[in-house]
This record gives C-alpha cells, sequence and structure tokens, in this order.
C-alpha cells in the first residue's frame, strides 16, 4: 500500500520523539515499527503447553510475547521456552527479586518490573546486573490498580498524577543504576485515566512507553475501550509498543492490535478488507462473504487491501482506493476490479473462492517485489 501523506496531510500522524532500546531483536522505539504483543495464559510451568501458546502467538504475527514468572517452577521451565520461541519474550516478575535474576539467566529478552516493590536497593541492584549481564531490557509496569500506599494516601485515589509519579520514581531507580534500557507503562481500565497518565508521562520522559488499557474486559467491550483510549494516544504520536489486554483468547489480543494500526496507517500486516454494513441494495450476501474471506485470507501476512461492496453506489469508489475489489451488480454477479480498474465480471456463487485465489496470488507477486526491493537495497 503506498503512502499517499504528502496529498493528504490530514492523516499524518507525528510520533512522539522517544530514545530507541531493544527487547531482543527487535528494536522499540525511535524510528522503529510500533510492535504488537501479548500474554501467555498457560502455567509456565508446563513448557510444552506455554510453547504452543507462542507459537500460535507467532504465527498471529506477535513480534514480543509476555510470559508470567511467579515462581522457581516458573522460572526453570522458561530457559526451553525461551529456546523454543522464535520472538523475544518478557519475563513478568512480581515481589520476589530472584525471579528476575533467574529469568535473565534462562534467556528473558526484558524483564517486566517494579524496581520499588522487589526489595532493597541492594536487591534492586543485582537485578539490574542481571539484566546488564545478560543483555536485558526492562519494562517500568504501573497500573492503577496497584499503586503505592504512599501515593494512593497523598493523591487520595488512583489517578494519572499518581500514576505517573510511580513511573518516575521506578525509573529513577534504574536511572541512579546507569540502567537506561528501559520502557514505561501506566496503564487503568478506564479510558480517560490511561490516556491522561500517557499525555503526562510522554512530556516528563524520554523513553519508549508500552501502551495499553489493562483489563479491558471481554472480546467486543475489551475490544471498544481499547481502540478509544489506544487510538487516542497512538493517533496523537503516543506509543512505541502495545498490548491489547482482553479477557479471550491471547491470539485475539494480536488480531486487535494489529487492527488498531492498520485503521490509523500505522502498519500494516496481512488483508484489510473494507465492507459495506449491507441493505436491501446488496447483490450478495455481503455479511457471510465477508467472514467467509476473514477465515480464508487468515494466512496472508502480505499487507494489502481488499474491497467487497455489496452495490454500485459506493463499490467503485471503494474499488478505486484498494489492490483488488469486488462489486454487486444484479443478476448472480459483480464486477471484480483490479488496482481500482474494472477487470471482469464474477459470478456471486464462485466469488469467494475466485477473490481467494486473487488475494494469493497478488500477495504473493507483492511479497516478490518486497524481497527484490530489498534485496537491491543490500
Amino acid at each position: 500500500m503506498q503512502d499517499h501523506t504528502h496529498v493528504r496531510p490530514w492523516r499524518a500522524i507525528d510520533r512522539r520523539v522517544s530514545r530507541k532500546i531493544r527487547v531482543g531483536s527487535v528494536e522499540v522505539g525511535g524510528d522503529a515499527p510500533i510492535t504488537v504483543q501479548s500474554m501467555t495464559n498457560t502455567l509456565t510451568a508446563d513448557a510444552a503447553a506455554t510453547i504452543d501458546q507462542i507459537r500460535q502467538l507467532e504465527d498471529a504475527g506477535a513480534d514480543i510475547v509476555r510470559v508470567s514468572c511467579p515462581d522457581e517452577d516458573s522460572t526453570a521451565a522458561f530457559k526451553t521456552i525461551a529456546k523454543a520461541a522464535k520472538v523475544p519474550l518478557v519475563a513478568d516478575i512480581h515481589f520476589h527479586y530472584k525471579r528476575g535474576i533467574e529469568a535473565a539467566q534462562a534467556g528473558a529478552a526484558c524483564l517486566r518490573i517494579n524496581p520499588g516493590n522487589i526489595g532493597s536497593p541492594t536487591r534492586v541492584k543485582e537485578v539490574i546486573q542481571a539484566a546488564r549481564d545478560h543483555g536485558c531490557s526492562m519494562r517500568i509496569g504501573v497500573n492503577a490498580g496497584s499503586l503505592e500506599p504512599h501515593l494512593l494516601e497523598k493523591y487520595g485515589e488512583p489517578c494519572p498524577a499518581a500514576m505517573v509519579e510511580s513511573a518516575l520514581d521506578h525509573a529513577r531507580i534504574l536511572q541512579d543504576n546507569d540502567f537506561h534500557e528501559f520502557k514505561i507503562s501506566v496503564k487503568a481500565s478506564d479510558v480517560f485515566m490511561t490516556v491522561a497518565a500517557y499525555q503526562q508521562l510522554a512530556e516528563a520522559i524520554d523513553c519508549p512507553l508500552h501502551v495499553g488499557i489493562t483489563e479491558a474486559g471481554a472480546t467486543r467491550t475489551g475490544t471498544v475501550k481499547s481502540s478509544i483510549g489506544m487510538g487516542s494516544l497512538l493517533w496523537a504520536g503516543i506509543g512505541d509498543t502495545i498490548r491489547v489486554s482482553l479477557a479471550a483468547d491471547p491470539v485475539e489480543e494480536i488480531k486487535v492490535g494489529f487492527d488498531i494500526l492498520k485503521s490509523l496507517g500505522l502498519r500494516h500486516r496481512g488483508v484489510n478488507i473494507i465492507a459495506c454494513p449491507s441493505c436491501a441494495r446488496q447483490g450478495f450476501n455481503v455479511i457471510a462473504t465477508v467472514e467467509a474471506l476473514e477465515k480464508r485470507l487468515a494466512h496472508i501476512a502480505t499487507p494489502m487491501s481488499l474491497s467487497i461492496i455489496g452495490c454500485v453506489v459506493n463499490g467503485p469508489g471503494e474499488a478505486l482506493l484498494t489492490d483488488i475489489g469486488f462489486t454487486g451488480g444484479g443478476k448472480g454477479a459483480g464486477m471484480v476490479y483490479m488496482a481500482g480498474k474494472p477487470d471482469h465480471k464474477m459470478d456471486n456463487e464462485r466469488m469467494v473462492d475466485h477473490i481467494v485465489e486473487l488475494v494469493e496470488a497478488k500477495a504473493a507477486e507483492l511479497a516478490k517485489a518486497a524481497a527484490a526491493s530489498l534485496e537491491a537495497a543490500e
């Protein structure tokens, strides 16, 4: 898909300038693409089950996967899990500093930790040293639901100012130990509080920001809340890596995350299907067609666009801006558009199979061209 911001300046998003860190092989911040991540919900001590879920997340396009390490059995299994993973793993650490050290030794690319809740300055230094020795970055994860007692007493309740103060206090601990490979999140389940906290934090520090609405809810409600909150921040240029928190299969988090980025033109993966909501004018069953195409095109990772419109009112105009389009024309057939131009007619009965074939061929063509361009650049 082409970048037309030079003629459509109203689509331009100026990303906040942040310094770049690494989470294993993945860059976060600076001019790096906004990464999408999720978290396993299997028992980490069950290495086979956790590896299987990581594989599903990788197939869905996850750039980074977080794995909880609440006990020694988990960090013992982490070494096996990290070796099997194709993407960098973040070890989720709470309270016990030894789990952080063990996870770093076991191959974690990043430690999700709050320096203030793992004990004395000496213990914090030990975790920082382990991270430094093993090339780990860190994420300071502040949640509205677990703010420090002294901040709740100071502010009276969880609020953006309290979250930002907590984040900066924790960041200072790392900075005082000359450790700067960290990113920060300030999450709440309340959209207003989350957005305000990130806006304030973005002005206060230059580290990368991990953006999300925590405990957003089930698939539909959580997607809506995440899209409103995260979309507002990303549209304003705030956010270097994202996690959509859903009470659902973690794979859904990756799908929603990419859909949010695609809707803002910040990142493209897979087929972006533009479809009408359908009405009495439709020349075919739009809803059933789109459902079938989403399932059958889920394996396509190459960025491309497809319009499926039920009638000729908006169909030709939408097809003008997509790689492939289909517009219902009545009498059991519709028009197939290629690169915005009418190309040939197709019977409705054979439409889905035909469109899948066209998309797969176009995706292969685009992937080959991208590979050739990369080879020429090198």
